[in-house]
């Protein structure tokens, strides 16, 4: 789906979608359906890759939410894509506690080895390059998520050019 794709309503997501949002729904009180704003994005991200404006939209309707209040659970977490990103994100610590102990150098290492800013996903579509806040391992530092499931830590220049490369080897072999 791209950027620029219709309006999606509750109506036009797939069955498995709604008996998946369903599922969600049905662990909270009758009354407070909303509580299920997180694991709906979630699951709207894991089967189209970003969540867009039309998700938000129809999540909310779904919900029975202010679009809005959709957008703000978006936009706080770093976790939701809200345009499509490479096959691999990849968010670098850039915390106080992770800068003091290399993580913008993580960072600068990064964009220098995929020849792209912080922000950027690579020409060919395999890697976007975040900065995050804290994730909870300053002791670890520099450290990094990948596709916001698995935790790198001590992530020397070495160990990120093993890392990118696996990711690329792995790519490969798809």
């Amino acid at each position: 789906m791209s950027a620029a794709s219709t309006p999606v309503s509750p109506a036009q997501l797939s069955e498995a979608t709604l008996q998946r949002f369903a599922r969600e729904v049905a662990k909270y009180p009758a009354d407070q359906a909303q509580s299920a704003v997180m694991a709906c994005l979630s699951i709207v991200q894991q089967e189209q890759g970003h969540v867009s404006l039309e998700a938000e939209k129809a999540i909310a309707e779904y919900l029975g939410m202010a679009p809005m209040a959709v957008h703000e659970v978006t936009t706080f977490y770093n976790m939701y894509n809200q345009r499509p990103v490479g096959r691999f994100k990849l968010n670098v610590c850039t915390n106080l506690p992770c800068q003091l102990r290399d993580g913008s150098k993580a960072l600068a290492h990064l964009e220098q080895k995929l020849g792209i800013r912080m922000g950027e996903t690579t020409a060919d579509g395999l890697f976007t390059l975040q900065q995050s806040e804290c994730l909870g391992a300053c002791a670890d530092s520099p450290v990094m998520l990948v596709n916001d499931r698995h935790m790198c830590s001590f992530m020397s220049n070495q160990k990120l050019d093993q890392l990118i490369d696996g990711l690329k080897a792995s790519e490969a072999q798809s």
